[in-house]
């Protein structure tokens, strides 16, 4: 693709969103008041969990966390359970063996557990000198990152703050996957068994759960609003890689379709769930200030 063709791809799509809603960040009190309860965990290296649907801004308030705590000479890390998905060749195995759908990376059963928790559990053993090296994913190439690619960490940090679109999301019971919930399933899983097998897989994430020591649940207004919010992600992914194709606005659509099941879920049990819950607008506002950690009415526990 020339450069050219770059700069046409990006202007299309950035023509189809509002620029100064993609990645514009979540206000300093919203990324102060987690960082403290981060802080406030008990612990030599607290892991804070960050959970909500696609286009939520988990990575970015991630980084601004960590940016914050960085700011006041505290060592942080922003680790998103994306880094951990498993390689194109390990999931076109579980194609071929389980389901065609397994081969699309984001569905519970897609992720490196064992790796996840590996990484964690070096950050948290490091001595002052320690190199951890922290596996990474590139979305684009939809390929796991060499390890000669991966960033390293010295020493153990004093906070990590661990972002993704299902944690601590439990398994529906089986009477809920009889139905599809949208073409996808209702055209390619029409005996269900890739829902069934995602869904089994969810218990799997059970030791990486177990590592968070308080979850905070970014709470949309429904799950309608993901796929505008999506697919501005996708957009500002293009707009910071012009020489490279990313999904278009058909394939964005499409994709969401393989979250939808397990993010309604997160949706329906994760408010009861987290330790803190932080209701936003489709601006992604705050809806009510006080829910924010540090609020003496606040639903941090």
């Amino acid at each position: 693709m020339s450069v050219i063709e770059g700069r046409a791809i990006v202007a299309a799509m950035n023509s189809a969103v509002h620029p100064r809603h993609v990645n514009a960040g979540y206000a300093p009190r919203v990324v102060d008041a987690l960082l403290e309860l981060g802080l406030s965990l008990p612990g030599p290296m607290p892991v804070l969990g960050l959970a909500g649907v696609q286009g939520t801004g988990k990575t970015t308030l991630s980084r601004q966390i960590a940016g914050a705590a960085r700011s006041r000479g505290l060592d942080a890390v922003a680790i998103s359970i994306d880094d951990v998905y498993l390689t194109h060749a390990e999931r076109q195995v579980l194609a071929r063996q389980t389901h065609p759908l397994l081969a699309t990376r984001g569905p519970p059963g897609s992720h490196d557990v064992g790796l996840a928790c590996a990484a964690l559990d070096a950050l948290a053993a490091a001595g002052p000198s320690t190199i951890t090296a922290l596996p990474g994913f590139d979305k684009i190439a939809d390929e796991r990152l060499p390890p000669s690619q991966w960033r390293s960490h010295r020493g153990r940090p004093d906070l990590v703050v661990f972002e993704g679109w299902f944690l601590c999301t439990p398994p529906e019971d089986a009477q809920a996957l009889r139905e599809p919930i949208n073409r996808l399933e209702r055209e390619e899983d029409r005996d269900g068994r890739w829902r069934i097998w995602c869904n089994t897989a969810l218990a799997g994430y059970a030791p990486l759960w177990q590592r968070l020591d308080h979850l905070v649940f970014l709470q949309p207004p429904g799950f309608e609003v993901v796929r505008e919010w999506r697919w501005q992600q996708e957009c500002s992914l293009q707009a910071d890689n012009p020489g490279r194709r990313t999904m278009d606005h058909a394939a964005v659509m499409r994709f969401i379709e393989f979250f939808e099941r397990t993010s309604r879920r997160a949706l329906h049990s994760l408010p009861g769930l987290a330790g803190t819950r932080i209701r936003i607008d489709a601006r992604r506002q705050l809806l009510d200030p006080s829910e924010l950690p540090g609020n003496p009415s606040s639903s941090a526990g």
